[in-house]
């Protein structure tokens, strides 16, 4: 039975006035403790592109948290998950994580990975109970200097087949 029966999500294809609102809650919550060269947030105009797939959940038709995924070369790249504090521990990011990795396994796309920040201690210990390991730096993040990536965490999960 699932357990948030009132669980749904939308895939959306532009920055609807929920997406942002959620958004602008993530960039707060980030702002404080990086500074800025340290925030690798993806901005709206690139986040909405053919190769992401982002979701909205709503619960209750409430939207309260979000995520997408980016289809790379070779892995696919969790990107701005996020889910408001009225809904933290209810399993919704869970569902919602549960969602993303199967749009990637969907997708044949078999390795996810993520970048987070190191004072997202909810964050990294969400992300290690989903199975996720520490790595070291994917992407473009292996290309940074040392002082953009001081305070990143970086992750991935090997999925198991569909």
């Amino acid at each position: 039975m699932n357990p948030l029966p009132d669980l749904a999500f939308d895939r959306v294809a532009a920055p609807t006035p929920e997406v942002v609102a959620l958004l602008e809650a993530l960039d707060r919550d980030l702002g404080g403790p990086y500074e800025p060269e340290q925030r690798h947030a993806l901005p709206l105009d690139r986040l909405f592109q053919p190769h992401i797939r982002f979701f909205l959940a709503r619960l209750r038709g409430a939207a309260v948290a979000c995520g997408g995924i980016a289809f790379l070369d070779g892995y696919a790249e969790l990107k701005r998950m996020y889910a408001a504090p009225a809904v933290r521990g209810t399993g919704v990011a869970k569902a919602l994580l549960q969602r993303l990795e199967a749009e990637a396994r969907d997708a044949g796309t078999g390795l996810l990975r993520i970048e987070t920040g190191c004072h997202q201690l909810a964050a990294l210990r969400f992300y290690e109970a989903a199975g996720y390991r520490a790595c070291g730096p994917f992407g473009p993040y292996a290309e940074m200097p040392a002082a953009a990536i001081e305070t990143s965490r970086f992750y991935e999960k090997v999925l198991p087949p569909g």
